[in-house]
């Protein structure tokens, strides 16, 4: 802390010698305490509420009207879109929903039963975006407070680059939703709107298994779902569940959450 600087010859004010405290406590420290305070009570804050969504199972009637079921997750089906599933090691911990020029990953994990984690959340992928020497913005949006990020990347021929991305973050009832919003849509987040009603429109399955915060929900695919390679061409099947919603499942890459 900067002190002002006493004039040549000024008495010495003994109650305030050397910026101290009444309890001998450093001002700077003191206001790093109260910092870090205010910090904790954010990152500690229960779930808000969820008046347009995302939902919890028990919170809609039928999940599956409209929506893919995933298992951990029902996903809303639009007219055009494409369905990827994300995948670590055999396990299926994400979908991504890739609709023209933009795309929306949905990712749940479990959480507290009293406190929200997505303050942390954002905290860490934001930490980690900067060390990996990208740029970072919190800010306040459609969905709440999100990071609009410029992440580095390398670029097919071989040279630096930077990603545009969104990401979006829903505290529920001992679950927590991500959204990471890529192309058009984080380009201009104005026109993200139909990514934005899918993430809301998405409903967790968490289930009464007991589980560690933070562990990913798995997901699996429907009885009916075919698996095509990224790049593959699939004609569409007339009488599919997914005609007029989703034109295929693909298994696409791994996307490993930034930390």
């Amino acid at each position: 802390m900067f002190g002002r600087r006493k004039k040549s010859g000024a008495p010495e004010d003994a109650e305030g010698k050397d910026e101290l405290l009444a309890d001998g406590v450093d001002s700077d420290e003191a206001a790093k305490d109260s910092a870090a305070d205010t910090e904790q009570r954010r990152v500690n804050l229960p779930p808000a509420a969820r008046p347009d969504g995302p939902w919890d199972s028990t919170e809609v009637k039928n999940p599956g009207e409209g929506r893919v079921d995933l298992g951990g997750m029902y996903v809303p089906g639009v007219e055009g879109m494409e369905l990827r599933v994300e995948v670590a090691g055999d396990a299926i911990v994400a979908a991504t929903v890739v609709l023209r020029d933009s795309a929306v990953q949905l990712q749940a994990f479990a959480a507290p039963r009293k406190e929200g984690i997505w303050g942390e959340v954002r905290d860490e992928i934001a930490t980690g975006i900067t060390q990996q020497g990208g740029v970072v913005d919190e800010v306040e949006g459609p969905l709440g407070w999100e990071l609009r990020a410029q992440v580095p990347v390398t670029l097919p021929d071989g040279k630096s680059g930077v990603q545009v991305v969104r990401f979006v973050g829903v505290d529920g009832p001992r679950w927590f939703l991500r959204g990471v919003i890529s192309g058009q849509g984080a380009v201009q987040p104005e026109a993200a709107g139909l990514l934005e009603q899918i993430f809301k429109d998405a409903v967790v399955v968490r289930g009464d298994s007991p589980m560690a915060p933070r562990d990913p929900i798995v997901l699996k695919l429907p009885e009916d779902a075919q698996m095509v390679p990224e790049g593959v061409q699939q004609e569409e099947a007339e009488g599919s569940r997914f005609a007029g919603g989703v034109d295929r499942l693909t298994r696409g890459p791994e996307i490993t959450e930034i930390r």
